[in-house]
């Protein structure tokens, strides 16, 4: 049974499941550690009288029993009334304490995004293993991926849940008042009930974005709600409240936090979030999709619009153009590292700071960011089995195929019926036969190689002429000459592992492969994100923000939003200006004619090929937000995840691989370090089928919700096609 467990000193106590709501407000700013307890016959009952009290009064007395030090004696000895909802707010420190329970149900964007609400492995560039469902269980999205997905499953990432949290902002904002003996004062009131605000619509957003059509409250939702079955309110409904409450939170909202409260809303926050909103409600999946003709709610009102609006692209357009032009005032734009040597852009280290590095180490690109993520977990399951990690946390064979060439050309322009890739002859540098011969070298200050040193190839070392080693000889071709972020983000076998001096060995039956779930099951590992001076042994995880939005995306989602707009053939070059951004920042070609900043021959596009340049955008949005939880949703506007290798959409065209049918990786039951024989590692092979059906692209309701609740409405497709 689920429980949240608290610590106060070195007294413990552990609440039912009944109460465990009461607390789980609390540890957002003021973090405890959990530990284990035992519940008393008397705390039983306590806790069965607090059950019995109106919400709004027992999670006062939680958040009171939470400021004391002593806080199982008091549970032991307190009246069940001596706790009233004025008390709470009477009190600056229990009002804040409040307040940062709102925030508390903000998804971490690393492990939350991967096992429980299931965004990383539902989409196809993350791959967890499936040999860990048995030891995870259903309370994780790896069934999901196999077809294991019903309106009857259970798990953590239910994002119904979030109606608690709503709630809570709606008692914050109807009971919290100035202080002015405390130093709180009538302008603070207005921010935290802004801040509250801002809160209540992320969580209709969130909830919005899984379920399509969801329930809307104007109230704290309490017993004495007058109608508390009341319904959903159609996607669009929704997305027209969400993007008015956005654009009137970015005129009264904070434009920044102190270090001490990063991570609360902010102006450009609410931009941000505006700008993905519509973007979203642009795109193919709920703009004039027939799918959903005759879903409706209970009164009778269809769920999303049948009908296409062009204009909805403008509209996205827009609100992106309105985050960049606001973010850029206030200094923002792409986190950019000059290298040492040459005075020049340093693609490794820029994109890796990107998500790494905090705003006080000058990282200007971060809009909004969860103060501490889970990337402990993130971090161990990436590494190898055989240096101290969890080895499973792998990413997709149509990843590494993603990304561009050093040169910014394409090395895999799509893949046949039978799973076979469509090599582009005209990337000369691309390879899957053979190892490489000679080391590779690049300007850069990423420190991945060091302490390589290999007797067999003398004239390797981790630095050489001003420029560090990136690919050591001997590794096979397919994973050399390729663009910086694909070696910020693929561990492949036979490379160096700088925290063990040793190169990685995936071969089954050696120190990080099989027989077992912690290897890489389709012959990768995961980088992304990784800190480079994270020691596994030490369980050293050094502190980075947990970002959900930063400035990449705010300028490939416009240049998307503008090729869609009936508009796009007068603002071509603000396309490609901002697409090109992402490009010259990675150290890749950008597209167009001449020659660009970093040096390289622009690469020629058909521009008045709207298809063509929309594909080149979202392979673009793909290497660049890899593990951000990005990739997932935009497989599901795009109305693409349910096509796989080899499938054609309704006009024809292979699109980007979904998430439909099988996947391929290297051999992993390979025992030789070749790409030649039945034995051979370095060859593509199946691993896994991949089943997702129409009913994926929203989450179901779980059935116990509409059991209680005959006014819902589940969701399409999941009654049956």
């Amino acid at each position: 049974m689920l429980r949240k467990q608290m610590y106060r000193g070195k007294k413990t106590f552990r609440l039912k499941k009944e109460s465990r709501e009461v607390f789980f407000c609390y540890v957002f700013i003021r973090k405890k550690l959990p530990v284990t307890g035992s519940v008393d016959t008397k705390k039983q009952k306590f806790c069965k009288k607090i059950k019995k009290m109106k919400f709004s009064k027992y999670i006062g007395l939680a958040t009171l029993c939470m400021c004391l030090n002593g806080c199982t004696d008091f549970i032991d000895n307190a009246p069940d009334d001596i706790i009233t909802i004025d008390m709470i707010f009477d009190d600056k420190t229990r009002t804040e304490d409040w307040l940062a329970g709102v925030y508390q149900g903000i998804r971490d964007p690393y492990w939350d995004y991967t096992r429980y609400d299931a965004f990383e492995m539902l989409a196809n560039d993350i791959t967890p293993s499936q040999g860990w469902l048995p030891y995870w269980g259903s309370d994780c999205g790896l069934g999901f991926r196999v077809g294991q997905w019903e309106p009857n499953s259970g798990w953590s990432g239910s994002y119904w849940t979030m109606s608690k949290y709503i709630r809570q902002a709606y008692i914050f904002m109807d009971n919290v008042k100035a202080l002015p003996k405390q130093n709180v004062t009538e302008s603070d009131v207005e921010t935290m009930k802004n801040e509250c605000r801002f809160m209540v619509a992320y969580y209709y957003w969130m909830m919005t974005l899984v379920y399509g059509a969801v329930p809307y409250f104007e109230d704290d939702m309490t017993s004495d709600s007058p109608d508390l079955m009341r319904g959903q309110k159609s996607f669009e409904w929704m997305i027209d409240w969400l993007d008015n409450q956005f654009l009137e939170l970015s005129k009264v909202l904070p434009d920044s936090w102190s270090t001490l409260y990063g991570g609360r809303a902010t102006k450009l926050a609410a931009l941000a979030l505006r700008a993905r909103i519509l973007l979203f409600a642009a795109s193919p999946l709920v703009n004039g999709n027939e799918w959903y003709l005759g879903f409706k709610n209970s009164d009778g009102e269809e769920r999303f619009s049948q009908a296409y609006d062009a204009n909805k692209w403008k509209k996205a357009a827009d609100a992106c153009k309105q985050l960049i032009d606001e973010a850029e005032k206030k200094g923002k734009g792409l986190y950019i590292v000059n290298n040492k040597e040459n005075g020049k852009v340093d693609p490794f280290m820029s994109c890796y700071g990107a998500t790494m590095r905090t705003e006080g180490e000058g990282n200007n690109e971060i809009i909004w960011f969860r103060p501490k993520g889970n990337y402990g977990d993130w971090e161990q399951h990436g590494t190898p089995r055989g240096c101290g990690g969890n080895g499973g946390l792998g990413v997709t064979q149509s990843l590494v195929d993603a990304f561009f060439m050093e040169d910014g050309t394409e090395p895999i322009l799509g893949y046949n019926a039978d799973g076979s890739p469509k090599i582009n002859p005209n990337a000369p540098l691309y390879s899957e036969k053979g190892f490489s011969t000679k080391p590779e070298y690049r300007a850069t200050d990423y420190y991945l190689m060091d302490g390589y040193n290999d007797s067999n190839y003398p004239d390797v070392t981790p630095e050489r002429d001003g420029k560090r080693l990136i690919v050591q000889p001997n590794t096979f071709n397919m994973y050399c000459h390729r663009e910086p972020r694909f070696y910020l983000t693929v561990v492949w076998n036979g490379q160096w592992f700088k925290w063990e001096n040793r190169n990685t060995n995936f071969l089954y039956g050696q120190p990080d492969g099989g027989p077992t779930h912690d290897a890489p099951q389709n012959g990768y590992l995961n980088r992304s994100r990784v800190s480079l001076d994270y020691i596994p042994r030490d369980n050293n995880h050094p502190y980075r923000p947990a970002i959900i939005f930063r400035m990449a995306e705010a300028y490939l989602s416009y240049a998307e939003a503008l090729n869609e707009s009936s508009e796009r053939m007068s603002h071509k070059q603000e396309i490609l200006d901002n697409l090109n951004k992402i490009r010259h920042r990675a150290g890749i070609a950008e597209y167009g004619t001449g020659t660009d900043e970093n040096g390289f021959t622009r690469i020629k596009i058909n521009f008045s090929d709207q298809k063509e340049v929309r594909r080149l955008i979202h392979k673009e949005r793909r290497v660049e937000f890899v593990g951000e939880g990005v990739r997932y949703h935009d497989l599901r506007r795009w109305k693409t995840a349910h096509y796989g290798i080899g499938n054609l959409n309704e006009q024809g065209e292979n699109p980007d691989w979904g998430v439909n049918g099988p996947d391929y990786g290297m051999n992993y039951y390979g025992t030789e370090y070749t790409d030649q024989g039945d034995n051979a590692f370095f060859k593509r092979t199946k691993y896994m089928d991949r089943v997702y059906p129409r009913k994926f692209y929203w989450y179901p309701i779980h059935q116990s919700e509409i059991d209680k609740d005959p006014t819902l409405v589940q969701g399409p497709f999941w009654l049956g096609e």
